[in-house]
């Protein structure tokens, strides 16, 4: 039994692999107007455009209710009820509602991102060492110079942490796009679903994973360039 279980286990993987190099090599999936290229850079606009709307909103209320001490509970009930959000019948909803656009797609990818950079922003504000800013506000320096100058650069690994998160989850779900004929690399995975076309479908889920992997090492690239070594040490 056990042989059995692990020799069908080696064979899916094996399809997944013969599917994979059926991806890779042919021709129709790497030029043209539908070609990879075209389609990873439709993914990154809409993974980039939410990511910015997310941050527009999330951003300045962490930062506000961080460095105040004032609105954690508002922050968690915001948070937590973005969280519970179906995205998929979010985007349905509002497709029906507005219409095939752009802005039915974007709504739920800003939902989903909005609470891993608030919350992220918030506790890491909370977090600064209050020496720091009793020494900041002993020079001083009113409370915005404080905020800019002292808390925020001190919580940046935070901030990051947040906005890292935020852009892998809008990588992976922003596949649904294409369930409202929109572009991206989903088109292949929901493509291949309708056509029973499992070559289209591996090859996209791959190329998805890889692009969640590229914003994770970009993230780090980031944090490594625009954090201080002495905060990054700690």
């Amino acid at each position: 039994m056990v042989a059995r279980a692990l020799g069908k286990k080696a064979g899916r993987a094996v399809n997944l692999l013969n599917y994979l190099n059926s991806f890779l090599h042919d021709p129709a999936y790497w030029h043209g107007q539908d070609s990879v290229w075209q389609r990873l850079l439709q993914h990154c606009e809409y993974t980039g455009i939410a990511l910015l709307a997310a941050a527009v909103l999330a951003f300045p209320l962490g930062c506000l209710t961080g460095h105040t001490g004032r609105g954690g509970p508002l922050v968690s009930v915001l948070a937590t009820a973005a969280r519970a959000l179906p995205t998929f019948g979010l985007l349905v909803l509002l497709t029906v509602l507005m219409g095939i656009g752009f802005l039915p797609v974007a709504v739920p990818l800003v939902a989903l991102a909005v609470p891993p950079i608030l919350l992220a922003t918030h506790v890491g504000i909370r977090g600064v060492d209050p020496a720091a800013v009793d020494a900041a506000r002993g020079l001083g320096m009113r409370p915005m110079q404080i905020l800019l100058q002292v808390e925020i650069p001190a919580a940046l690994p935070s901030i990051l942490n947040g906005l890292r998160s935020a852009a892998v989850q809008i990588v992976a779900t922003a596949t649904i796009a294409a369930y409202v004929s929109f572009g991206g690399l989903g088109r292949y995975i929901v493509d291949g679903l309708s056509e029973y076309d499992y070559v289209q479908v591996v090859g996209g889920a791959v190329l998805v994973a890889l692009l969640s992997i590229a914003v994770l090492g970009l993230f780090a690239v980031l944090k490594r360039v625009v954090v201080s070594p002495g905060i990054r040490a700690r």
